[in-house]
């Protein structure tokens, strides 16, 4: 599991950045907008042709309020199995007639619905049904099935960011898909320390039951150092076989990008199993709290490529990670120990964390909505290369940030999920696929910002419109970085990704055991991988036996630094 760090904010604001609410504030509020959660309150301000939406009736009003939404011009409407709820997908004037209608509660967007996340972590405590129904696996105990706890705290704050409907704050803190099933596969004790085979135990039983489960996304806040080749490595090796069977993973990059103390940046501290080429690998983006992109940046702590043995790129993307508020179990270590990462709404505790184990549940979340969005304009899905191509093309560059920092860029949720719909899987191999035109550009906070339509395959960097394309790449079978698949596409020599960063990527890094690299003109010296490591992996705890410098960034205990929660 990767470091975890905390202080003040809310998610709202952070779901801003994320362009779900690129203007308006998560306070404002109004007689036209109450109703509506905060992706609604964004898409009624920028609207594109209609929006999917649950809508919450007064008892015994369904009938009348499909009525009257199918004659204001909705394309469908349909009763959902819970009572008083329908399922429609409206255009602005249907929506903005819903809210008038006396006879509607609540209006909430419809993401990820039919999208199944499996979260792979401590547990899980829903706090009176804010996270919905949810299939809960022990694997510490016999995959022991019900009886939902978290005694460590940290699953549930994960899957608070991914599902939260946001009933139990009263709507101030709600997840990114807030309709998706959670699949809770715990893997971490009450300290946060655990096994690599029941990981691997865990992505296996999801592979196998993926169907039954409806499921779409495994998310992965946790890891351990890299020890060996991603092509040995039994827990990558896991995550590539479930993206083999059609699985999107999404993987926490860790939070070794820097000195706890200076802050000063330090390379190649991707943790397994992000090291996964397959995997989406998601470093923390520092939002500042603020709707604009201008002074977003990398977090100090966020693990930089590139990865040891293989150097590969890494991470590939980067999204809000620091101070991010979401659930909480009582009954946990982290809300015993910590209590000043502890917030209060209305007399309801909530937890304030930060670490790269935020920013993955973050993706997770947005890639629920696109397997939705996609599933249900085509009724085919896309596939895991897809998803993250599609990620990658329309994330916004930071200019302060090298690749191996950053990845392609900043998470672009409302381009990602725009131009996932417009994606029609079902067209033939080498034919356009794109339903519609798509805008390659994001308005935030009243700036237009481009996407940075670029894909990063594996170590070099793809140009243009091939997105548009379903290209073989996109693929199942085909490994993330496949030099084979792009021939003459591929953009090589000083286009690369390493373009512009010689401090860690030239002359001056020795690969093998050893890796040294040197940052800023201080020499950072990386040991030996050869060392006393036993077969037992810890996904998180002590690893005193493993030689690795700076020193200060070592495996261990949760203790505060700089007035943040760090578990490191």
């Amino acid at each position: 599991m990767t470091r975890l760090t905390s202080a003040a904010t809310r998610l709202c604001v952070v779901g801003a950045t994320l362009m779900l609410l690129a203007a308006a504030s998560c306070e404002r509020s109004s007689h036209t907008t109450s109703k509506l959660d905060r992706a609604l309150r964004e898409w009624i301000e920028y609207p594109t042709a209609t929006a999917r939406v649950l809508i919450r009736t007064r008892p015994g009003a369904s009938d009348r309020v499909i009525h009257r939404l199918a004659a204001r011009g909705a394309r469908w409407t349909a009763s959902m199995p819970m009572p008083d709820l329908i399922a429609a997908d409206v255009s602005v004037d249907a929506l903005r007639s819903a809210v008038r209608d006396k006879d509607v509660i609540r209006v909430s967007s419809d993401a990820g619905h039919n999208v199944g996340v499996a979260v792979i972590d401590s547990g899980v405590t829903a706090g009176d049904g804010d996270l919905g129904p949810i299939t809960f696996y022990d694997v510490t105990n016999q995959m022991k099935q019900g009886g939902n706890y978290d005694d460590y705290g940290h699953g549930t704050h994960v899957s608070g960011l991914v599902a939260s409907n946001g009933s139990f704050s009263n709507y101030l803190y709600q997840g990114v898909a807030p309709s998706a099933q959670l699949i809770e596969m715990k893997v971490l004790d009450k300290n946060g320390n655990g096994y690599t085979s029941d990981v691997i135990n865990a992505i296996n039983f999801v592979v196998q039951n993926r169907s039954r489960l409806h499921l779409g996304v495994i998310n992965l806040s946790l890891g351990h150092p890299i020890y060996e080749p991603a092509a040995s490595d039994p827990l990558v090796q896991a995550v590539e076989n479930a993206v083999q069977a059609g699985i999107v993973v999404v993987v926490s990059a860790g939070n070794f990008g820097g000195d706890v103390t200076t802050h000063a940046p330090a390379y190649a501290g991707i943790t397994s199993p992000g090291n996964a080429p397959n995997a989406i690998t998601v470093g923390a983006l520092d939002t500042n709290q603020t709707v604009t992109r201008a002074d977003d940046s990398v977090a100090w702590y966020s693990s930089r490529g590139p990865t040891w043995y293989d150097g590969f790129q890494k991470p590939d993307i980067v999204a809000p990670g620091s101070h991010l508020v979401s659930d909480v179990s009582i009954a946990s270590t982290i809300y015993s120990n910590y209590p000043g990462g502890i917030t209060w709404v209305g007399g309801k505790p909530f937890l304030r964390l930060s670490g790269t184990s935020m920013s993955a549940p973050v993706v997770s979340g947005v890639v629920a909505a696109m397997l939705d969005a996609s599933r249900s304009n085509q009724g085919a899905g896309l596939t895991p290369n897809a998803v993250k191509a599609i990620l990658e093309y329309t994330a916004l560059p930071l200019h302060n940030a090298d690749a191996l920092t950053q990845g392609a860029g900043a998470l672009n949720a409302a381009g990602a999920i725009a131009l996932a719909a417009a994606i029609d899987p079902s067209q033939p191999v080498g034919t356009w696929w794109l339903t519609r035109g798509i805008d390659t550009w994001t308005t935030i906070a009243g700036q237009t910002l481009a996407w940075g339509q670029r894909v990063v395959w594996g170590d070099r960097v793809i140009w243009g419109n091939q997105i548009y394309t379903h290209d073989p790449a996109w693929a199942l079978r085909v490994v993330w970085g496949d030099r084979v698949v792009w021939g003459d596409r591929v953009v090589w020599g000083n286009s690369t990704v390493w373009d512009g960063n010689p401090a860690v990527w030239g002359s001056r890094v020795v690969w093998g055991d050893i890796l040294i690299g040197q940052t800023n003109g201080t020499t950072v010296t990386w040991g030996s991988l050869s060392g006393n490591v036993t077969a037992d992996r810890v996904v998180w705890g002590d690893l005193q036996g493993l030689n690795i410098a700076p020193t200060s960034l070592s495996w261990g205990a949760l203790e505060r630094a700089n007035g943040d929660l760090v578990a490191r």
